[in-house]
């Protein structure tokens, strides 16, 4: 009986292990959308900022 006590308090640590790894790449993964998301915008302000500098050099 205490070696099933042993294995249980084992994978119950090792739940923990898991749920702390899965918790910490869920925020890894918000932060690289967040910046690539914010990226994206900056190439659309940029791109619409060169069109309308490119039709006031062409006039």
């Amino acid at each position: 009986m205490n070696r099933v006590e042993t294995k249980l308090d084992t994978i119950a640590q090792g739940l923990t292990e898991v749920s702390k790894d899965v918790a910490d790449h869920e925020s890894r993964l918000r932060t690289l959308e967040h910046t690539i998301w914010r990226a994206a915008g900056g190439a659309a302000v940029l791109g619409a900022a060169a069109g309308v500098l490119a039709q006031f050099l062409m006039r």
